[in-house]
């Protein structure tokens, strides 16, 4: 009964939200635009199409009732490079720990960096007075849970920072979503998340005052600033995985089967070593146009698996200067290389890759480390 109502709770506020998503009126009205940069490799590869599938740190990011699948524990570092060339740059760490029986507590912490900028004022626009730098930092805890074999959910609370040398604004976002698992070998997945849903962020900091003389008088002035939104959106996504070349062998009990016929089982309790996963993704946006993610991963084994993706939204394939508002040009790549540990199903240590391709400016690059144990 408490499942079910946690499903409940999480649909109703999903689809109120659905309600104001993708208003072109509302383009450019948030803030904290980082909050929708995907910092991990896997997922990236895929171009995020991954919302009900993906498992362990990196669902922090698309939904995060895949924490609850981590086994022990999980370290995953990560590091984007955006738009080449540009200097900006993510860093991002994650780590998910089993609590209990079917709980799983996890923390992320993403780092932006943007290189050194001059310290410019109305008295000095070309600089000269110094430099400094940029700091965008958000820090997350998470929570997910197991309520049945087929059934996972979970939430995490996350504070975001933005500040310069002397103005700043800091807020909390919350997060939360579900998942569900059918099928045999657990095929079939759907989730839904609700991402980036919190109170208005106010910047404020001694870079808004101002001094001004009235009267021979001098007066300190702070100007007030007005509050923003953060990005929230909606995840709602598919996934399916074929498992090819299995063994279906015979009635006789012959290599690669069992005597009932039945295909012979790998450590990971799967028919086949091959495994092809179709992906899609349905992103609500509040302050940016909607849109649909689709990727396939092609993996053989724990050893290696290969990615592909497309982000669409609406005039995507326009150029730049012909209605196009994203500098991402659609199409992802990636790959991973993978070594698991013996005689311990779904852990081992893992490289991860993928590439974002942009236009005009350079495309976007991920490298990742993971660690399961």
């Amino acid at each position: 009964m408490r499942t079910t109502k946690y499903i409940l709770s999480i649909g109703l506020i999903a689809l109120s939200t659905v309600g104001f998503a993708g208003n072109k009126e509302r383009i450019g009205q948030a803030g904290s635009s980082q909050l929708l940069i995907n910092p991990w490799a896997r997922s990236g590869g895929m171009g995020g199409a991954g919302s009900a599938y993906l498992n362990g740190t990196e669902a922090f990011n698309w939904n995060v009732a895949g924490l609850s699948a981590i086994e022990t524990m999980e370290f995953n570092y990560s590091n984007l490079t955006l738009f080449t060339g540009s200097e900006i740059s993510m860093n991002t760490v994650g780590l998910g720990i089993r609590t209990g029986e079917s709980s799983v507590l996890g923390i992320n912490v993403n780092a932006m960096s943007f290189g050194d900028m001059e310290v410019t004022t109305t008295a000095n626009p070309d600089g000269g007075q110094g430099v400094f730098r940029p700091q965008f930092l958000n820090f997350a805890v998470g929570y997910a849970r197991m309520f049945s074999n087929s059934i996972q959910g979970g939430g995490s609370v996350r504070v975001v920072s933005e500040s310069i040398n002397n103005v700043g604004a800091t807020g909390v976002a919350l997060d939360a979503g579900i998942r569900y698992v059918t099928g045999k070998y657990d095929r079939a997945k759907f989730g839904i998340a609700l991402r980036n849903v919190g109170p208005k962020l106010r910047y404020t900091g001694d870079g808004l005052a101002q001094t001004v003389v009235l009267n021979n008088n001098e007066f300190t002035v702070n100007q007030r600033t007005e509050g923003f939104e953060m990005p929230a959106l909606l995840n709602m996504g598919v996934s399916y995985d074929f498992y090819l070349f299995q063994n279906t062998g015979g009635s006789d009990g012959e290599e690669g089967s069992t005597e009932d016929g039945a295909p012979q089982l790998n450590d990971d309790g799967r028919p086949s070593d091959y495994r092809l996963t179709a992906a899609g993704t349905y992103t609500s946006n509040s302050f940016s146009p909607d849109q649909i993610r689709v990727g396939l991963e092609f993996a053989f084994l724990k050893y290696f698996a290969v990615r592909g993706g497309l982000v669409y939204e609406e005039a995507i394939f326009n150029g730049y200067n012909l209605g196009r508002l994203n500098a991402n040009s659609g199409p992802t790549t990636g790959f991973s290389l993978m070594l698991p540990f013996k005689n311990k199903p779904n852990t081992g240590f893992s490289l991860d890759y993928s590439y974002r391709f942009a236009n005009p400016l350079g495309g976007s690059h991920t490298v990742g480390l993971r660690l399961s144990i």
